[in-house]
């Protein structure tokens, strides 16, 4: 007897025929089986035979081929969605390839390299058996006491939208069903990162006219590019929280945007709308309303599932707004191939990709073009082999701490998995050093200080949901012997190089900080070195802007290392050698003091006066910022037409003349200017940005376009426009009104 298969197995059907016909099979606590997302830490089983659930996060890597058989035994044999934080790089898988940060890949400014990092990523990721990464994070960093800031892509909505739509196309590739490929999510939807004083997950303070002016962009460029999922954050806005925000879910996302694919919840956020926001008293309200909302998938609330049947049972919710969600789910599930390949775990596959030799030369590229150059009184570079021997001190908590370069979610950062993935191979500065000095040169390395300890929190072990609670962070006590030892060693040496910042217990999810100075001895350490008289320099490596005490201002050079991942030490030293050139340039800016927040560039014009009582308005260093070891100038920026249409470009071209004897990389920068707008707008915006190369002694030509359809705002009535009249395209190095030549020309509308 032959057997004939549904027409939901077939793959010559089209997608939406199978999702039909397998949808019409479905039971109901089939579907909503499919919209819950649950964690496998250790035996899977009992999770498998409580839910038939349609998707897993955060497996144990040696249960994934399991749970994926399991889904596959059912009845209809629906294959799992497998889903991890893989944000900048396989971080749960043992030796993969770490990369820099979001955060310290925003510094390069180059979304080639960007999206070859995610591609490497995604190859890495699916080799596991994995298909679906909650990466890029969107959020715009504004308050740098959030803990999370080093997920961002930085201040800069525009900047943020053209990185998160690099790393979209390098994780997904434009094809779901290519199973090097993974889904990428958008997160965190939306205005998740306007805390309330840095605080994670506190209500954001925002306004509608807000949302659309700053928040939504980088999101809706991603929704319109393709991106196949998005996160929703955690927070409330104006009291409502964001998981069952339907103005936002269903009418801005789904409707106003067309977006087609998975939205899903942040950890729990149907429970912590009973146990922590307390809008609900039961979880079939919460699990409703949800629903209601337009969620697709419910993370990690155990209590999904029942609640679900139960408020179907109450009349609390329809199987209308189930079956739109399961729709979706299925809809991505025949997209990427699972029903004919569910993708398991490939060991041959995982030999051959996982810390290739291509992917560890991608992630030192990534990790030379992400240091930012701050301050040079000309010790930079160190000179060059075939000079007199040098004697060099290193000292600095983070001179040789793999955990404090690799940063969040990865190895040590203790999200509450066992099995975040351990790198083999770190090359620390202390490393990179040791390995790259000239014959003859002698380096002594002397950490000098810790920068935390910890301590049991008070409050007990778990939180309510059962997650581990993390210990207390508390400043690291000094040890003066060993500040002593570092500070004698620095007197003695041609060059000291002190390596300072933060480490993982002061970054990631629900650990934000209430100041950004240096924890620990580091300052007495910066201050006692430079007090010397050595030159020094001052490598700053850190998870965000942190504020420098005032002795940084007399170093001999400064730079800023946000995580720079596995090869990141080797990247330094480099650098302070003079083998590669320094490239980078801010994303976000640095406050000189955390009460001066926020500081980022596009602040809205009209306020009184330039500076606090005691403090200059002007961050430390400011958005677009960073310096090359060869002088440099701008000259000739023009226009190619000064009367422009409302459909059409503006195109500006200036000369960067190399003045000096080494190779120049320059970003260069526009920035949009209306001198008058109808409501209260940013001074500025970035809207283009080009990179160029010039030799010593040469000079190249930038063109950079920007479409006139960018130099929009958003009027008082939350729409955006496009203001006719005088408008000027700021040209140059950062942005700072210094650094850039102001171009006029004039918008005149449709034609």
């Amino acid at each position: 007897m032959t057997t004939v298969n549904p027409p939901y197995l077939d793959p010559a059907l089209p997608v939406h025929q199978r999702v039909s016909d397998l949808l019409g099979r479905m039971t109901p606590a089939e579907k909503v089986g499919q919209m819950t997302q649950l964690p496998v830490f250790s035996d899977p089983d009992p999770v498998l035979d409580a839910v038939p659930v349609g998707s897993i996060l955060h497996t144990d890597h040696d249960l994934i081929d399991h749970c994926i058989t399991r889904a596959l035994d059912t009845r209809l044999g629906i294959p799992l969605l497998v889903a991890d934080d893989c944000i900048h790089g396989h971080s749960f898988w043992h030796g993969a390839t770490i990369f820099p940060s979001q955060l310290a890949q925003a510094c390069t400014w180059h979304p080639d390299l960007v999206r070859d990092a995610a591609r490497a990523t995604a190859r890495e990721v699916a080799a596991t058996g994995i298909g679906w990464t909650f990466s890029p994070v969107l959020c715009i960093a504004r308050d740098t006491r959030w803990g999370r800031v080093d997920e961002t892509l930085g201040e800069d909505p525009w900047l943020i939208g053209e990185l998160g739509s690099a790393m979209t196309a390098g994780y997904q590739s434009n094809r779901l069903d290519d199973p090097e490929t993974v889904m990428a999510t958008a997160k965190h939807f939306l205005a998740y990162s306007q805390t309330q004083g840095g605080r994670d997950a506190s209500e954001a303070d925002v306004t509608p006219r807000g949302i659309r002016s700053w928040f939504a962009p980088p999101f809706e460029k991603a929704a319109r590019d393709g991106v196949a999922t998005f996160m929703l954050g955690y927070q409330a806005i104006d009291g409502v929280p964001i998981t069952i925000n339907t103005p936002l879910i269903r009418g801005m996302l789904k409707q106003e945007w067309g977006f087609d694919g998975l939205l899903v919840t942040d950890w729990d956020n149907v429970g912590r709308m009973v146990w922590e926001q307390k809008i609900f008293a039961s979880y079939a309200e919460a699990s409703a309303a949800a629903i209601n909302a337009g969620i697709d998938i419910a993370m990690s609330t155990p209590q999904f599932f029942q609640g679900t049947l139960d408020a179907l049972d109450a009349g609390l919710v329809t199987m209308a707004p189930i079956d739109e969600a399961v729709r979706r789910i299925l809809s991505l599930k025949f997209r990427m191939g699972l029903f004919e390949n569910p993708r398991r775990p490939d060991a041959e596959r995982q030999r051959e990709v996982i810390a290739c030799q291509a992917h560890q030369d991608l992630n030192l590229d990534a990790a030379r073009a992400s240091l930012v150059l701050l301050a040079n009184d000309g010790v930079l570079p160190l000179p060059a082999a075939g000079t007199e021997s040098r004697r060099i001190a290193l000292v600095g908590p983070s001179c040789d701490d793999p955990d404090a370069q690799i940063g969040d979610w990865a190895r040590a950062s203790g999200q509450g998995m066992k099995f975040l993935g351990h790198p083999g191979d770190v090359t620390t500065v202390a490393g990179g050093l040791a390995k790259l000095l000239p014959e003859g040169w002698q380096l002594s390395v002397g950490p000098a200080c810790t920068i935390t300890t910890t301590a049991p929190d008070p409050a007990g072990e778990f939180f309510p949901d059962g997650q581990p609670r993390p210990a207390i962070t508390v400043p690291a006590p000094a040890d003066p012997a060993a500040l002593d030892r570092a500070v004698k060693a620095a007197a003695d040496a041609d060059v000291a190089v002190a390596v300072v910042g933060d480490n993982v217990r002061l970054t990631g999810e629900g650990r934000s900080t209430a100041t950004l100075e240096l924890i620990g001895p580091q300052k007495e350490l910066l201050e006692r070195v430079i007090a010397t008289g050595t030159p020094t320099v001052v490598i700053v490596v850190s998870s965000k802007p942190l504020v420098l005490p005032g002795c940084a201002d007399d170093a001999a050079a400064l730079i800023q290392a946000f995580n720079p991942g596995l090869r990141g030490g080797q990247a330094i030293a480099e650098l302070l050698l003079g083998l590669t050139e320094p490239v980078g340039r801010l994303p976000i800016s640095m406050p000189r003091h955390a009460g001066q927040l926020p500081v980022h560039y596009n602040m809205v014009r009209g306020t009184h006066g330039a500076r606090y009582a005691d403090l200059p308005f002007e961050p430390f260093r400011a958005f677009g910022e960073g310096l090359a070891y060869t002088r440099f100038h701008y000259e000739d920026a023009a226009l190619e037409a000064d009367q422009i249409g409302a459909d059409d470009v503006v195109v500006a071209t200036v000369s960067i003349v190399n003045d000096g004897d080494r190779p120049l990389t320059e970003t260069v920068q526009a920035y949009v200017r209306h001198p008058v707008t109808p409501v209260t707008w940013a001074d500025k915006e970035l809207k283009g940005f080009t990179q160029v190369q010039v030799p010593p002694h040469s000079s190249a030509t930038a063109r950079v376009e920007v479409p006139v359809a960018d130099c929009s705002i958003v009027d008082a009535a939350g729409r955006r426009i496009v203001p006719t009249g005088p408008c000027e395209l700021l040209i140059g190095h950062s942005s700072l009104d210094a650094d850039l030549t102001a171009l006029h020309f004039t918008i005149t509308g449709r034609a």
